[in-house]
């Protein structure tokens, strides 16, 4: 009987495991669906490329 408690017990922190990495690929999948959205309506994000326009700055003598 100890070991099919055992299982038991094992069976459901698998479980609880897989459930918590379900979430974990959701929410990846959620943020990445954002930024693609933001970058397909053009919608400036708090994070996002930075602007690299070389000519804005002198050159050293």
């Amino acid at each position: 009987m100890y070991a099919f408690e055992l299982n038991k017990l094992h069976v459901a922190e698998l479980h609880r495991r897989a459930e918590q990495e379900r979430l974990v690929r959701v929410a990846a999948r959620v943020r990445r669906d954002d930024r693609r959205a933001a970058r397909h309506s053009g919608r400036k994000e708090a994070e996002g490329p930075v602007s690299t326009d070389r000519k804005r700055f002198v050159h050293a003598a």
